[in-house]
Parts: structure tokens; sequence; C-alpha cells
């Protein structure tokens, strides 16, 4: 208990922006690896109701075609930059990466902004709602300063300069383009699968929808054109999230980083490099 304590008492004391990117470390791997994770996952489906976004997704035909090397790649990224950080070797690395797979299309600043909002304010939300413990102040805003500066690496112009400005910029965008489409439809359903088949066999997929679709608020849902969920299937999904968190207050916590290894990753069963990382349309060209 006293080196739990410990880890708790080093986020305190940290300054959320000279600091931001040990304390995002620290609690997206020591103190919430599952929600942290969980929260990025429920992250994509708010890019997906931004019609432009989920236009240019859908028109590369990744997320439906090969669901689960977008899913990996993607992580592996995320992943790579918070655990080593932005400016790390490795971190400036897969960045670079990143800008080099963007820059293949026509993508606004304002969707990349959005895009880089949902990173930060999507699990603020879900600690909020599931998480064993609340989030201290300065981790809320050590991942506005963290996803700040990795967006000021990947170019985004026009970042806003606190936490609550990009919050309300966030909250306007998606009340401005929010839309029902047949593209974010298609990659929602495709990453939704994707996620209900790390739990289940594929016939209970259709009867466990409900249970995702309760995760999602309503605009989100009638943006991806989901059924509203009744209150009472809320109400279970909610109810055995928050008693895993009540468990998890009184279990024992983890003692070191919970990191999955780069063989963990099924579509890089050998392991992968930053060159590895990427559609293979991509990867055969950058390679002429």
């Amino acid at each position: 208990m006293k080196k739990r304590m410990n880890v708790q008492k080093e986020i305190e004391r940290l300054d959320p922006k000279a600091d931001c990117e040990r304390i995002v470390f620290l609690t997206s791997y020591l103190e919430f690896p599952w929600d942290m994770t969980r929260a990025l996952e429920l992250a994509l489906f708010r890019t997906f109701a931004v019609p432009s976004i989920a236009v240019l997704l859908d028109k590369t035909g990744e997320f439906s075609n090969d669901t689960l090397r977008r899913y990996d790649d993607t992580s592996i990224i995320i992943n790579e930059i918070m655990i080593n950080g932005y400016d790390s070797e490795r971190g400036q690395a897969f960045i670079k990466r990143m800008n080099r797979m963007h820059g293949q299309y026509d993508i606004s600043n304002d969707d990349f902004l959005y895009t880089l909002s949902t990173f930060v304010f999507e699990p603020i939300r879900w600690m909020a709602r599931f998480g064993w413990r609340d989030l201290y102040p300065n981790e809320r805003l050590a991942l506005f300063y963290f996803w700040r500066q990795v967006g000021e690496r990947m170019r985004i112009q026009n970042i806003p300069e606190t936490y609550e400005a990009f919050e309300r910029f966030s909250l306007d965008y998606e009340q401005q383009t929010f839309a029902n489409t047949d593209a974010g439809r298609r990659v929602g359903n495709a990453t939704r699968d994707l996620l209900l088949s790390f739990y289940l066999p594929k016939p209970l997929w259709k009867s466990a929808q409900p249970m995702v679709y309760a995760l999602m608020d309503e605009p989100l849902l009638q943006a991806m054109g989901y059924p509203i969920p009744s209150a009472a299937a809320r109400r279970r999904v909610e109810a055995v999230l928050r008693v895993r968190a009540r468990l998890l207050r009184l279990l024992p916590k983890h003692k070191n980083p919970q990191i999955m290894t780069f063989q963990q990753y099924a579509t890089h069963p050998e392991g992968y490099s930053v060159e590895d990382v990427g559609p293979e349309s991509l990867r055969q060209k950058w390679a002429k």
C-alpha cells in the first residue's frame, strides 16, 4: 500500500504542464490502464460522427477491410508516444510516421483539432463515470498539455491555449458537424464488431451491441444512427462498470506499468518497427 500511495502522491505533486509526460504515463499505465484503453476506443466513435472524417476513413477502406490492422497501428502510435514521451527518440519517430501517413490525405485543420480533443476529454469523461477514483485536477490538465504538445508536433494550427477553451471548441465542433452518414456507420460498425470480438464469439455480437451503445451519449448515438438504449440497459451496463470500480478501490493495485510488449499485437506477431506501421499501400509506396 505504501508503494501505491507513493504513486498517487507523485502525481499530485507534479506540475501538470512541465511534468505532463510523467503524469500521463502514471495515469495511463499504472492507475487506469484498462480504462484509458476503453476511453480511447470510445473516442474513435466520436471522430466517425464527423462526416468529413468518416468519409475519408471509409474511402481508404482500412477500417472496413483491415480493421484489426488499423486498430493495432493506431494503438501502437498512441502507446509509443504516451509511454516514451513526445520528445523521446521513439516518440519523435512515431509522430513523424503519423505525420507522413496523414500527409497523404486532405484533412482540415479543424478535423485534426477535433480528433486531438477527443484524446483529452473522452478519457476524462470515462474516468468520471467509471474510474476507481476521480482524476486529480493536475491529471486532467496534464492530458490537455500533453496532447497539446503532440498537436504542435503534428503541425496542427490554432490549438486553444487553455483547457476550458479546448473543451469549448470540442463541444461546439460536435454541435456543428455531427451527422448521420453511411460512411460513419460503416467504419463505426466495423470498429464496434472488432471491439466485441475481443470479448465474445461472433454469434453473440448482435445481442451484445446494446452494451456498446449504452456507453455512448445521445448526440453520438444519433449521429452514428445507432438505437437509443433503454434506461434499463444503460443502468445494467453502468452498474457493472461501477461495481468493477468499487472492487478496484479495494483490491491491490498494479505495482508495475501495464504495457503491451511489441509482440502482443495480433497483426505484428514478430514485433514491429516504425516502418511497419501504416497502410500496406503507403508502405509499398514509401519503400520504392
